[in-house]
């Protein structure tokens, strides 16, 4: 029986992540997903945390990505809060709607909960991301580039990693560079 491994993305998995990322963002006008260029940038980025981006293996084969990359908050007053933003995801189109998405999503956002991180955003279908606690991240005070799209700017407030830590930041997100070509 073939089970699916989920596990960070190692250095040699970066052309398999292309692929999926291809793959997935697949559009007849262009040659190359933008996404397949941002998280090859992130890469290269002090917002790239290695044990954030997430693979899903089945049968030895990588078919599912899911990255979360370090954002900044910048609230009305006082300093940058760290955040993270989730995205790209993608599953490669053989495997879809097998529920490995949803498996490689779940084991990012659980990885960022033992690392102590707390809030998460997205730009994407809120049908998907609602099932993992999402919600319009203009209830939680978030803005960005993407605010004016509605629902699909999203945001998960992660559960606290001590008792009676603040609540999470309200502002501006601020994403690297790479996201602007998007």
């Amino acid at each position: 029986m073939t089970t699916l491994r989920l596990r960070p993305e190692d250095p040699a998995d970066s052309a398999s992540v292309r692929r999926v990322l291809a793959g997935a963002f697949a559009r007849p006008d262009v040659s190359t997903p933008p996404e397949v260029a941002l998280v090859d940038e992130l890469r290269d980025t002090e917002a790239w945390l290695r044990e954030l981006a997430m693979v899903a293996e089945y049968g030895g084969e990588v078919v599912g990505y899911a990255l979360l990359t370090r954002v900044r908050v910048r609230p009305d007053r006082g300093v940058d809060v760290s955040a993270l933003a989730l995205g790209p995801v993608g599953v490669a189109p053989h495997r879809q709607r097998v529920g490995h998405g949803t498996a490689v999503v779940q084991a990012a956002l659980d990885a960022a909960t033992e690392l102590g991180e707390r809030i998460v955003v997205v730009l994407g279908a809120p049908a998907f991301y609602r099932r993992f606690g999402f919600r319009p991240a203009g209830e939680l005070g978030l803005t960005s580039p993407w605010s004016g799209l509605g629902e699909p700017w999203q945001a998960l407030v992660l559960p606290p990693s001590a008792s009676g830590e603040a609540p999470p930041p309200r502002g501006e997100v601020l994403f690297p560079a790479p996201w602007s070509r998007v």
